[in-house]
């Protein structure tokens, strides 16, 4: 007989399953997940990812890999418009307004003409920022709200 209980205790067991990694019942495990961010200017955006504190971790093909701590996505020497335009990311940081101030004082606005937002508080509970790479994509940085 399956009560309650015994079905809050499957989904726990399956959600420490997937935090630890352990593998599923179909033997399968994920390691990470990475979006291909589109470049405009290939050259351009690498510099300007590394500017904001990415590592190019390797290159080749016209992909570039780049990390950040837990964070990491495939730069592509690639751009259709409409996908650039309409591309959005987010990082979930300890400290936005470190981050803010890091981008904001740094020169990057100015030097690669970026739009960069003030710190709002979104009705989601995140404090959060955005600003565009030299292709257009949208990149939110936030925190939970306390």
């Amino acid at each position: 007989m399956n009560t309650n209980s015994d079905s809050a205790n499957t989904s726990k067991w399956h959600f420490l399953q997937e935090e630890t990694g352990v593998n599923n019942q179909h033997g399968l495990s994920v390691v990470e997940i990475k979006a291909f961010i589109p470049a405009k200017n290939f050259e351009l955006s690498k510099q300007f990812y590394r500017d904001i504190g990415f590592t190019m971790a390797s290159e080749g093909g016209g992909v570039a890999y780049f990390r950040f701590q837990h964070v990491s996505f495939l730069l592509q020497d690639h751009c259709a418009e409409s996908l650039a335009e309409n591309f959005m990311m987010h990082i979930l940081v300890k400290d936005v307004d470190a981050w803010w101030n890091h981008v904001n004082q740094s020169g990057m606005v100015a030097k690669y003409g970026l739009k960069l937002t003030d710190i709002e508080i979104q009705p989601w509970r995140m404090r959060d920022f955005c600003l565009t790479d030299p292709s257009g994509v949208l990149w939110c940085i936030g925190e939970n709200a306390k």
